[in-house]
């Protein structure tokens, strides 16, 4: 536990300042260095006789997609309709995987043995992600440049709100388990208490940083409906490391595990809530 307190008093400053005060360049450039590492451990979830060639295509793919998809401020100001199905990609993919996470062992036969689907699952899990920060992080960016910044924090407080709120709510009052199979320490009372905490958290930090939603009813819808399906990105990740045999995806931070270990929720909300709140 020291060691992990202490690594994230060194991390979380770290990436505050990242956000806010890296260029748009690069911060893209740091952004797709943790994509790659995630890809990198996500290669422990593909029966492949070699990691690195395990690698191989979903970062041909993610380049790809930075070769037919503009990621200049002004492009990602003005989004285009690739801008908007690589999110509903994410959005979609996040249904489907919940539902074989809240579903697990039953929904296991249907992707087990395909080689092909679970790199599809690693790339439709980090892809998203990745670009669905970069969006957020370049949004009026010529008008103000932290109006991303504090949009990217926004997103990431609620998600760390509700893990929170989720931990101390189970641990507390916690009885009816979510997902018994995949994760026995997650209840649906915790699912509640998290529910309830980001719900404060998005309050507080809508005024703060100054995001303007069309209504409160519009930042509840949300915020509600990032935070739950954060809560089972937590699960899918849960899930797919109880397949492989893992208990970590790496060790690459102490205390902490693998940079999956530390964005599984983050790269569900990302998508969802970038999609959410740019498209309606």
């Amino acid at each position: 536990m020291k060691q992990r307190i202490i690594t994230a008093l060194i991390l979380a400053p770290l990436v505050i300042l990242g956000i806010f005060e890296l260029a748009l360049p690069h911060f893209i450039l740091a952004l797709a260095a943790i994509t790659i590492l995630g890809f990198w451990e996500w290669t422990q979830f593909v029966e492949s006789k070699s990691r690195y060639l395990a690698l191989v295509p979903t970062v041909a793919i993610s380049a790809l997609s930075l070769v037919f998809i503009p990621f200049d401020a002004f492009s990602l100001n003005d989004i285009s309709s690739a801008h908007y199905a690589i999110l509903s990609a994410g959005f979609i993919w996040w249904i489907i995987a919940s539902g074989l996470a809240i579903s697990y062992p039953k929904s296991l036969p249907s992707w087990q043995q395909s080689t092909v689907l679970r790199h599809s699952f690693g790339l439709l899990t980090l892809l998203p992600f990745f670009w669905s920060i970069i969006i957020l992080r370049a949004t009026n960016i010529s008008v103000d440049p932290y109006h991303g910044a504090k949009l990217v924090m926004f997103v990431c407080f609620i998600v760390w709100a509700a893990d929170s709120g989720a931990y101390f709510t189970g641990k507390s009052i916690g009885k009816r388990k979510m997902a018994p199979s995949v994760s026995p320490n997650k209840t649906i009372e915790g699912l509640i208490g998290g529910i309830i905490t980001a719900l404060v958290i998005a309050w507080i930090f809508a005024g703060v940083f100054d995001i303007q939603f069309t209504s409160p009813v519009h930042m509840v819808v949300i915020t509600l409906i990032t935070v739950v399906i954060s809560v089972l990105g937590d699960l899918v990740e849960s899930m797919f490391k109880r397949v492989s045999g893992i208990k970590d995806s790496s060790n690459l931070i102490p205390g902490h595990g693998g940079i999956l270990d530390r964005i599984d929720s983050l790269t569900a909300a990302f998508p969802v809530f970038a999609l959410l709140y740019l498209a309606f």
